[in-house]
């Protein structure tokens, strides 16, 4: 089998057969991560001592028959702002740079439960502010496809570790597509579960109302495995959903004839919507209905306005979470200060990047006396409109679609004075955070560039089972990647 096409299942299957040790497969892993890192910057931490140790221990538990997770012997990568006990967590930050937590978070206690076998933390941009990879204190990443190109952001590290093989499948956050626009970017399967599906405990805060973490993957059953593990209440999580987690894998081969796929007409509307990329998302739809399913044009008409939505909410929030970074307990301290005031000034400034600090300033300003009615709160208002509209859409349809972003991955240094030109990278992806649904980005074609392009699909709360169901059936059918042209460094 194709190891570009091989799934958690198949691997599953060749380490029980004994046809590859957990310590073989992690060591090719290792070596693909070791070939394509200088060019690629995705990890700002690789953790091979550990990898091999728990790889043997595993191989160990194996030949003495003992019951194995999931994931067992699985090489993964996790995004740099999910805290990994004894392992830095720099959410690719000055202010963090040599922060090492104590404590484990639920999402990656809850993959090395099953067996995973961490091999890095991934480059991301800087508290996860940003679309490109490019804000990161430790340099930017790289799209595998073309190293001239962005992978898209904030997670785009993690896009990219799973496109060159240096894992076989990694971990994201999203707050306004971070996981699904480098998904799209690089060519991977990314899902964005709904909001309190997944525990946010251990995973740095940037906009609390809107955070989640989700999986890439290189197919959708990969990212139904994944999300299987990571999925359930947590008591340290008090906005994580008591409710049972069902069994995501079981329903991907039933047929999605007759169900209804909701297309967005406000989304191919537009504004910097590429040719290509809507040519290639109507494509998608077209699939689906040679699979049977229904195509519906429906409106959302606020749909367009999530962005501006988005941009007052979520830097109100960084700002409240970022006030715990002041110098005084942990992070960055500047030095030689001479009051607690020029200590704790000083220490933010040196320890924030721009875009960070940009989004701050933004934050604190919307959130002043005399401001707070007329943006936050405004802000918020609009936020129930949106999420009005999506309960008013699936009143009518089972899943929506639209593109996951308006281009191809952009090249690097394209939006670098430009920052409002960054924040439209984002306007398919945000309305989904804003009103706390699943979604997920799938491959569906590639610009004449040969640059990867994505189709997103976006489910009713809580039901990633059927979102999963019509993304896989579409991928079966489509079978896009094994179309794929040359790229750079994807294996």
């Amino acid at each position: 089998m194709d190891r570009k096409t091989m799934t958690i299942s198949a691997w599953r299957q060749q380490l029980q057969n004994g046809d590859i040790s957990s310590r073989e497969l992690v060591d090719q892993h290792i070596d693909r991560l070791k070939s394509a890192e200088p060019a690629l910057s995705v990890y700002n931490e690789i953790t091979v001592e550990r990898a091999r140790a728990d790889a043997d221990r595993i191989d160990a538990a194996r030949a003495a028959g003992e019951s194995l997770g999931p994931l067992a012997g699985l090489p993964l990568a996790i995004k740099d702002n999910l805290c990994t006990r004894g392992v830095r967590t720099t959410c690719s930050s000055r202010m963090l740079e040599h922060f090492v937590p104590p404590y484990e978070s639920t999402a990656t206690e809850r993959l090395w439960q099953a067996g995973g076998v961490l091999v890095g933390k991934t480059n991301l941009d800087e508290f996860a502010m940003g679309g490109s990879t490019e804000t990161s204190a430790f340099g930017a990443t790289h799209n595998p496809w073309n190293l001239d190109h962005v992978p898209g952001g904030s997670s785009g590290g993690s896009a990219a570790a799973v496109a060159s093989g240096s894992c076989i499948a990694s971990l994201g956050s999203d707050t306004g597509g971070s996981i699904r626009q480098p998904a799209s970017f690089c060519g991977v399967v990314g899902l964005k579960p709904t909001y309190g599906r997944v525990s946010r405990w251990g995973l740095v805060a940037f906009a609390s109302s809107l955070d989640q973490v989700g999986p890439f993957a290189t197919t959708v059953a990969d990212a139904a495995e994944l999300l299987q593990v990571i999925a359930g209440p947590d008591p340290r999580d008090s906005t994580c959903l008591n409710v049972d987690v069902p069994d995501y894998s079981a329903g991907l081969n039933q047929s999605i004839k007759g169900l209804k796929v909701g297309v967005i007409k406000e989304c191919f509307d537009a504004k910097g919507l590429d040719g290509e990329v809507k040519a290639s998302v109507q494509a998608a739809a077209a699939q689906l209905e040679a699979l049977g399913a229904e195509l519906v044009e429906v409106s959302c008409p606020r749909f367009n306005d999530g962005i501006a939505t988005y941009y007052v909410i979520a830097p109100s929030e960084a700002s409240a979470n970022l006030a715990r970074y002041d110098g005084v307990k942990y992070g960055f301290r500047a030095a030689d200060a001479e009051s607690l005031a020029t200590m704790t000034s000083s220490s933010r400034a040196e320890g924030f990047g721009e875009e960070v600090q940009r989004r701050i300033l933004i934050g604190t300003y919307a959130l002043s006396a005399g401001y707070v009615d007329a943006y936050y709160k405004k802000a918020q208002q609009v936020r129930t409109l949106i999420r009005r509209d999506f309960d008013a859409a699936f009143q009518s349809v089972d899943v929506l679609l639209t593109p996951t972003a308006p281009s191809t991955a952009f090249k690097a240094g394209a939006h670098k004075d430009d920052p409002l030109a960054m924040y439209l990278a984002d306007l398919l992806t945000i309305p989904v955070n804003l009103a706390g649904l699943p979604a997920i980005s799938v491959p569906c074609g590639f610009s004449q560039a040969g640059l990867p392009i994505g189709v997103q699909l976006i489910g009713n709360v809580l039901d990633e089972a059927r979102l999963l169901q019509v993304a896989h059936q579409y991928e079966q059918a489509a079978d896009v990647l094994s179309q794929r042209p040359q790229a750079a460094l994807v294996p």
